[in-house]
């Protein structure tokens, strides 16, 4: 994973391993969310071509009379657990003398590093 913030002149980059979360575990975290972030969940074809906000407002709608109390975790919702070995922090200046620092995990701890620019 890259979360980069150019105008900040910041990055954090974090590399290991990630897994599907089970079942329990994502019923759970999709319990902990709030009622409409589940609504939501049922109402909107991630990432699919709509034709309209239309779509996204009546499928609301129609889960919302369908689930007014406890609403289910979809079959199609899921979660994943990252489980990173290293995390990279860069702070960028204009020398190009940028601070580095990596952290990495030995499976008990983590070690950290100055890194050169």
């Amino acid at each position: 994973m890259n979360f980069f913030w150019p105008e900040l002149e910041r990055q954090v980059r974090i590399s290991g391993f990630i897994e599907t979360l089970n079942e329990k575990d994502s019923n759970d975290y999709f319990d902990s969310r709030p009622y409409d972030s589940q609504i939501g969940a049922w109402s909107s074809p991630q990432s699919k071509v709509i034709d309209s906000r239309d779509i996204l407002d009546k499928n609301v709608r129609e889960f919302t009379q369908k689930f007014n109390a406890k609403v289910p975790r979809p079959p199609h919702w899921g979660g994943y657990l990252v489980k990173p070995q290293k995390i990279e922090f860069w702070q960028g200046r204009s020398s190009r003398l940028h601070d580095r620092f990596l952290y990495t995990y030995d499976t008990t701890n983590w070690k950290i590093e100055r890194l050169a620019p």
